[in-house]
């Protein structure tokens, strides 16, 4: 088979401090394409400094956005990044391997290994594995809101070697990441017919506890692995919470509060149109 030749696509906002080390890793890639959401810092001259090919857009959502950075794409195979993110060196020795050879596979998923607070998670954690290597003729992304995914028709493979992901720098980041996460998933989950259990909250967190700090092996990673996995924890509780909160505030609006007092319904749709 003739060998391939690799588009990689990242979306970006103000990650001046990450980019450098993503684009550092693929620049063997024939072509690199940065679509980015009008940032304030170094990113776009980063970017250009190392030839990307770039465009800004107005966010759209996650889907939507890394989408059309999809479609700036020259080539078939394409390698999805976020500005955070990089294959370690065993990875890109492995996928210049693979386009050299000819890719067998509708696409290829790939280990993520995370930073954890002040160390990397260790590789004898059960990492998750993402789809991020693809022929962009058999799919696209998805249309969720905030962990939006390729998707592709055909049989996958699996890469042997892991990319690192460095966004989650300490745990004020990653508590402030995740109640984020949990409010933008509420929409998606309302329109997909999603109601709100409540006893949900109470039983599936500790269940996912011990998932993920005994089976998925967070425990080698020391304390850090403890208050990961809590956090973790917590981040479940709170997408089941507010999309409860969702459904209470529909039913009740402001009768439950004192005659008079502010209503926080109109505070909230005040919030949502600021976001």
């Amino acid at each position: 088979m003739a060998m391939e030749k690799l588009s990689v696509f990242i979306t970006t906002f103000n990650n001046a401090h990450t980019l450098p080390f993503t684009l550092e890793s693929v620049k063997w890639a024939d072509e690199i394409v940065v679509l980015d959401s009008f940032s304030t810092d170094e990113t776009m001259a980063i970017a250009e400094q190392y030839g990307c090919k770039t465009a800004q857009h107005k966010f759209m959502g996650y889907g939507p956005q890394k989408q059309l950075a999809l479609e700036m794409t020259s080539h078939n195979w394409v390698l999805l990044l976020d500005a955070d993110e990089a294959p370690c060196p065993e990875l890109q020795a492995e996928i210049q391997a693979l386009m050299a050879e000819g890719p067998s596979k509708a696409g290829y998923t790939i280990a993520r290994q995370e930073q954890l607070f002040w160390r990397m998670r260790t590789t004898k954690n059960r990492m998750n594995h993402f789809l991020r290597l693809f022929d962009k003729r058999n799919g696209g992304l998805d249309d969720i809101p905030i962990h939006a995914a390729p998707k592709v028709e055909g049989e996958l493979g699996r890469l042997k070697h892991p990319f690192y992901h460095f966004g989650e720098i300490d745990i004020h980041t990653k508590v402030s990441k995740i109640n984020s996460y949990a409010q933008g998933l509420v929409a998606d989950k309302v329109a997909k017919g999603r109601k709100g259990n409540p006893w949900m909250m109470v039983f599936y967190p500790p269940f996912f506890f011990v998932r993920s700090y005994l089976f998925k092996r967070s425990f080698l990673n020391g304390w850090a692995g403890f208050i990961g996995s809590v956090i973790a924890t917590f981040y479940v509780f709170l997408k089941y919470a507010n999309l409860y909160e969702h459904y209470q505030f529909e039913k009740h609006g402001d009768s439950l509060l004192p005659k008079g007092a502010p209503s926080t319904v109109a505070l909230r749709e005040k919030g949502r149109k600021t976001v």
